[in-house]
């Protein structure tokens, strides 16, 4: 086997790996993920560029998740002459739907904004085109072979590939890669163990090298009921201060869990009923997967769903299909909750309701997710005065809270004992930072593991090859990957 990793080593997106067997010959290469880069503007230049091998000839595409960062380039690949199989679980294929399309029409309503403001500036021709539109992404879509079921081998060109459950999100998957007689085994982004949605990852199977997410290598998350605890009291003060409740999220996997939550505290009276208002088209729409296959999720939801009841739908939720019903909610009297995108503050609707609420000392904004230094979320909890959105200067006077309880991410005692279960001393560390993953070295060594970070486009045998301390060629010191966002 030969590994040649094209996103998320060294940095913690636009996961792709590529994996080539018998010499590398056509028919010979299956590709893990195909995902987008996301962060600044140099680490999202690397979408455009070529792919390191002709899409024509590989045999086949796996995908662990939906998530973006892991299925964004699938399009870009189809547009660029790949027509084989493209193999998920059933849930995956749904969600990547929803993910697909929505990045293609945001790419797409981008792209004829600049076109409008490069015209009206004289430089028309600066702007790039997307990198795919909702063609593209249908093309991908009647790719999709959804047959991969949790436990049960399938044959995938020349592997052998057996997907094991990840608990990151909805249909998420860990991959035992075997061929010749060697198993490799990829892992996914896996879940934060005890979540409130999903049903812990499974013990992997032996294997004789493990790829290793590595997002959360450096932290041990607080345990969900902690954390489903710490929610419920700042909701119950935030009532108290009869204002907004303002709580940006990412569409997948935090929304729902976010909207099982409320429904859980309010139905047992830790919380007050009071309005609760989706104001996310994408995540309503992953949210309609959650409930068909919510067969693979935590025993409450599965047995609201054998009740009767929608596990995602508080009584008074209310959701908000428009933009122009979205700004009617400024006019909205009274305490309520208002889930809105993105989950970092840098777009979507979130933006119009700081810019109304973020001001007024009675809203209180629930940080639920990982912000970046650079994002909106990350001056606002850096204590900035004052910051701009939209163009318009806003004064901070709302509540922060920040709750890190809702990672969908394995932190370093999850990621050891997912390592316990393989009896592999062989692991490489993929989708972290740089600095993360080199902390994590040493303690994986103290158990008598040979670990290495994964290098970027620079093909390695997994089985065999070794860096001098972990480190691969030309990683300085002093690099650092960008930060993205917790998934």
């Amino acid at each position: 086997m030969r590994l040649r990793s094209l996103g998320a080593a060294l940095t913690v997106t636009g996961s792709a790996h590529l994996l080539s067997v018998d010499g590398g010959v056509a028919g010979a290469q299956v590709l893990f993920d195909c995902g987008l880069f996301q962060g600044e503007a140099e680490l999202e230049a690397r979408n455009r560029e070529a792919f390191p091998f002709d899409p024509a000839e590989l045999a086949a595409v796996v995908l662990t998740h939906a998530h973006l960062d892991h299925v964004g380039r699938l399009p870009l690949l189809v547009r660029r002459g790949y027509r084989g199989p493209v193999y998920c679980t059933a849930p995956t294929a749904a969600l990547a739907e929803t993910v697909l399309l929505d990045s293609a029409r945001l790419q797409v309503e981008g792209y004829r904004h600049a076109l409008r403001r490069a015209r009206r500036e004289g430089r028309e021709g600066e702007v790039p085109e997307p990198l795919y539109d909702e063609a593209d992404v249908h093309r991908t879509l009647d790719l999709l072979r959804p047959t991969l079921r949790f436990g049960d081998t399938a044959r995938v060109g020349p592997l052998r590939v057996t997907p094991g459950r990840a608990g990151h999100i909805l249909g998420s998957a860990s991959l035992l890669v075997e061929h010749a007689g060697e198993r490799l085994l990829l892992s996914g982004d896996l879940g934060n163990r005890g979540s409130g949605l999903q049903l812990d990852f499974e013990p992997p199977p032996p294997a004789d090298a493990v790829v290793l997410e590595a997002t959360y290598a450096g932290r041990t998350h607080r345990a969900w009921p902690g954390t489903r605890a710490e929610f419920a009291d700042v909701l119950r003060d935030s009532v108290r201060a009869g204002g907004k409740i303002l709580i940006p999220t990412f569409a997948l996997e935090r929304a729902q869990l976010i909207l099982a939550t409320l429904r859980d505290l309010m139905e047992s009276g830790e919380v007050p009923r009071i309005p609760v208002f989706l104001d996310s088209p994408m995540a309503a729409r992953a949210t309609r997967a959650y409930f068909e296959y919510g067969a693979e999720l935590v025993p409450p939801v599965r047995e609201a769903l054998a009740r009767g009841e929608d596990p995602f739908r508080p009584s008074t939720l209310h959701v908000v299909p428009t933009g122009a019903e979205s700004r009617r909610l400024h006019r909205y009297d009274g305490p309520a909750i208002i889930l809105a995108g993105n989950g970092m503050m840098t777009g979507g609707r979130i933006g119009h309701h700081l810019r109304c609420h973020l001001g007024k000392s009675s809203t209180r904004l629930v940080i639920v997710s990982y912000q970046s230094p650079g994002s909106l979320g990350g001056r606002i909890l850096a204590g900035a005065p004052r910051v701009q959105i939209m163009g318009e200067e806003v004064e901070v006077r709302a509540r922060v809270h920040t709750i890190g309880g809702f990672s969908a991410h394995a932190d370093q005692d999850d990621l050891l004992a997912f390592l316990a279960s393989t009896g592999t001393p062989r692991v490489w560390l993929v989708h972290g930072e740089v600095e993360v993953m080199e902390g994590f070295l040493p303690v994986l060594a103290a158990r008598g593991l040979t670990a290495n970070l994964m290098p970027d486009h620079h093909p390695v045998d997994p089985l065999t090859t070794t860096f001098p301390g972990g480190r691969p060629p030309g990683l300085r010191d002093g690099d650092r990957p960008v930060r993205v966002r917790d998934e």
